[in-house]
């Protein structure tokens, strides 16, 4: 090399150095990139990304082609710094140090921190580029890479790795939450409450979704038929459940659509309900949603009692019940969680946590009590009195209004 001309040492040095921070940049750009957009534009044919998914197939040969590279171009550009600086300085010894010092400031800056920084910024259009590169280097040096790859699985398996179980890793239910969280901004709101309401069914019951036993309104046939005939047309509901005294003695449903015109008849009578009821249902509390939503869909019913082990009645479940679990908002505006001016929340004690946690965005637990109220009064121990404060589960809230055996409505303080 004695006889190379200093200036062209210069170049084979800054040579070097661009391989080298194309080297790092990419690797870091390929790893970094985004898998699921990747599937998407390897479904539309984009030849980098279907070069680059194909690399990232076998993760430990691309970066053994890639640190095969890199380092020999590192360690070239050692050499060629090293004798620059024995042709420039006399002594030797102190000339090899500091194109050292020098020569590692440079790379560090120029090939390493610059180029991971950029590629982990914006991968794309440096991986797919060096997708091709990689393909065609990956044909000329397998054997090395091959050898290289030989051992390096050799000492995963010593200390325990496998590579092809480690390879494909599913998302659990956690992660998929986290990732429709962080695209806030490419979705409405509403839609992510939808997303996350599907990957909530699988641990759903009835029980967590249903109306509870205190809050059904029915029809006793107990009672004279002028109060009937009120309470059938008060009704918010289309579909009343039947019952003689007690609901747990549910004879079957009412839909109002039938009876509605016999009302004014003069014959009308209790018999005339019991001619027009449909067969009650009565569904386990313990039933997953989805699975009460393929039995409401394949027997064509839209309406259950909910039941315990006991076989006594715990609340009732509609298909909307069910749809809401999913969708949400879109069905019903929820006036039971009420946003105020100082950033405080209005909050019916009777709404269910699973309905609390989707439209707060909150994180109480799920396990155990199913309403607001019944958590208070667990965490309590007592039906508290009006106007007492709590933090319950890091979160401050005043009791505004209870009746004897139960809380109404609570006011949870803004979040400092």
């Amino acid at each position: 090399m004695n006889d190379i001309p200093i200036s062209m040492l210069f170049g084979i040095l800054a040579a070097m150095l661009i391989l080298s921070a194309f080297f790092s940049g990419s690797e870091t750009a390929l790893m970094t990139l985004n898998r699921y957009r990747l599937r998407h534009l390897v479904k539309l044919n984009h030849s980098g990304a279907i070069k680059a998914h194909h690399l990232l197939q076998r993760p430990e040969r691309l970066l053994g082609l890639i640190l095969l590279c890199n380092n020999f171009v590192n360690n070239f550009a050692s050499s060629i710094a090293t004798v620059i600086a024995i042709k420039l300085y006399a002594d030797e010894e102190s000339s090899v140090a500091i194109a050292a010092g020098i020569l590692t400031i440079v790379m560090l800056i120029c090939s390493e921190v610059t180029p991971k920084t950029l590629a982990a910024i914006k991968p794309e259009p440096l991986a797919f580029p060096a997708a091709w590169i990689y393909t065609l280097l990956l044909k000329i040096l397998y054997p090395i890479v091959w050898f290289v790859n030989l051992f390096v699985n050799l000492l995963l398996r010593i200390v325990g790795v496998d590579i092809k179980k480690n390879r494909h890793n599913a998302l659990n239910k956690d992660e998929l939450k986290s990732i429709i969280s962080d695209a806030e901004s490419l979705m409405p709101t509403r839609y992510q409450k939808m997303l996350m309401g599907i990957l909530d069914l699988e641990s759903a019951t009835v029980e967590d979704i249903m109306t509870p036993r205190n809050e059904i309104i029915g029809v006793d046939l107990e009672l004279p038929v002028e109060d009937i005939i009120t309470r059938i047309k008060t009704s918010p509901h289309t579909r009343l459940p039947v019952y003689k005294t007690s609901i747990d003695r549910i004879i079957g449903f009412i839909h109002l659509r039938k009876i509605l015109a016999l009302l004014n008849q003069e014959d009308f009578d209790k018999q005339t309900i019991i001619n027009l009821l449909d067969k009650p249902s009565f569904i386990p509390e313990s039933t997953p949603v989805h699975n009460q939503m393929h039995r409401f869909k394949h027997e064509k019913i839209r309406i259950g009692l909910v039941v315990d082990e006991y076989g006594d009645v715990q609340g009732l479940v509609t298909l909307d019940d069910l749809l809401q679990e999913i969708v949400g908002e879109l069905i019903t505006d929820d006036v039971a969680v009420r946003t105020q001016s100082d950033g405080s929340y209005l909050v019916d004690a009777n709404i269910t946590i699973r309905e609390l946690n989707r439209v707060t965005q909150w994180s109480f637990p799920t396990e155990g009590p199913k309403t607001l109220n019944g958590l208070i009064i667990e965490f309590m121990e007592t039906i508290p009195e009006t106007g007492t404060s709590i933090r319950l589960h890091e979160y401050l809230l005043e009791i505004i209004k209870r009746d004897e055996n139960s809380v109404k409505l609570v006011k949870f303080l803004p979040r400092k």
